[in-house]
């Protein structure tokens, strides 16, 4: 069969570094970083004591009181996220098929601080078991696409992906795959997480995963710097609106960039470390550029995983090396995660949206933080260091790999 060709047709964010995507990409090309103190709860006894958070949020801009208490915050920040991707897109929703249009959205962990809210509060009233009734709905992983959905009267598919930090790239690549499949016409798409919170924070500071710094949290996150120390959590959404093109074309609308191909592979050989050799990551890099029937020259761009670990950032240099070759030294890669930190499940569709607007624009966002590069890591290749660099970009590839060794790869390429 002739698969139908997609398109990015809208974009929403908020995150540490912009409550929607100008305000985010404006910040990311000028190597704004999103970290701070913790303001979220007293964290003062944590051995990490700062993230990437979303700063001023308040929720009351965006909900009303008894609807905001019935959301977990990263249900909350889903619906911001995909409402302005949904009014980006501009639709005309009386020349829209309901029934051929979906939701698919990720998050890695879903309500984490709704669970803990809801045991405390069961310890400290001696065990009485008086849960909210909204626990359940709240908690749940899947509910950001429920209420996506309903907002919008999206009736097409609508379901949830869960893979760690691949999450949201492996709800990209869904989407991408039923639109291209003719089983829909649009979907919105794309992560959330709010893990800011004392179990997120206490839960990571056990594994010793992320970073300590707490004297110098702006530079905390420093991807491939022989100091760094772990990642920094971030909390956000982002959506895309990905859309078969031919329905694109007919409603007039504005085409930011086409969506290629996607791939998606297992370490298969640890819960939480990356195969040394980059293994997996190599794989899954290779698989997507069959899918978009691309070579590895046809890349101008690749945005890292690069979360600012030990092992992680000297495995997927390595297998950038293994796929790309020589060409691997006239790319441009970046991690914009030393920016906007790691926002697990929904990092793949941050940095999805950040791959678009590198397109669009021309700019390679930075790694920012690089004070002396880690000598295990190939010194000739260009990580895009502490300041924006403009060259076209054909292609993008953006990876992202989570906890269980799951890989996923997208390729987004200029519109033509």
């Amino acid at each position: 069969m002739e698969l139908k060709r997609v398109v990015v047709t809208g974009l929403g964010t908020i995150n540490s570094i912009g409550h929607d995507s100008k305000e985010t990409w404006e910040n990311m090309i000028k190597g704004v970083s999103g970290a701070g103190p913790i303001t979220n709860f007293d964290a003062s006894k944590f051995k990490t004591k700062f993230a990437c958070e979303v700063k001023n949020y308040d929720p009351l801009k965006y909900f009303k009181k008894p609807e905001a208490r019935k959301l977990d915050k990263f249900t909350q920040f889903a619906i911001i996220a995909a409402d302005e991707a949904v009014k980006d897109a501009n639709f005309n929703f009386d020349q829209i098929n309901p029934d051929r249009a979906g939701v698919i959205w990720a998050s890695g962990i879903g309500g984490l601080q709704t669970f803990k809210d809801e045991v405390v509060e069961y310890v400290e009233n001696d065990y009485t078991p008086r849960f909210n009734p909204f626990f359940i709905p709240k908690m749940i992983a899947d509910i950001a696409a429920g209420h996506i959905s309903i907002k919008y009267d999206f009736r097409g598919p609508n379901y949830a992906t869960v893979s760690a930090c691949a999450s949201s790239s492996h709800s990209l690549i869904d989407a991408y795959n039923l639109i291209r499949l003719g089983k829909a016409d649009i979907f919105v798409t794309g992560g959330s997480e709010h893990a800011v919170t004392e179990a997120g924070i206490g839960g990571f500071n056990a594994m010793r995963a992320i970073s300590t710094r707490n004297d110098d949290p702006k530079t905390a996150s420093r991807p491939f710097d022989i100091g760094r120390d772990g990642f920094v959590i971030g909390d956000g959404g982002a959506a895309l609106v990905l859309e078969e093109y031919e329905h694109a074309v007919k409603r007039g609308a504005k085409i930011y960039a086409e969506f290629a191909g996607g791939g998606m592979t297992g370490d298969a050989h640890h819960i939480t470390a990356p195969h040394p050799e980059g293994r997996g990551a190599a794989m899954v890099m290779k698989v997507t550029l069959e899918d978009a029937e691309m070579t590895p020259d046809q890349i101008d761009y690749i945005n890292l995983h690069g979360t600012s670990t030990g092992l992680g950032d000297i495995a997927e240099p390595k297998a950038v090396l293994d796929v790309f070759g020589e060409h691997a030294y006239n790319l441009s890669i970046s991690s914009t995660k030393s920016m906007t930190g790691h926002l697990l499940g929904a990092t793949g569709a941050l940095e999805a949206l950040a791959s678009v607007m590198a397109i669009k624009t021309g700019d390679i966002p930075p790694t920012i933080n690089l004070f002396e590069l880690d000598p295990n890591i190939d010194s000739k290749l260009d990580f895009t260091f502490n300041k924006t660099k403009h060259r076209e970009i054909r292609a993008a590839l953006s990876n992202t790999f989570g906890f269980g060794g799951h890989n996923a790869s997208i390729i987004i390429k200029k519109f033509e």
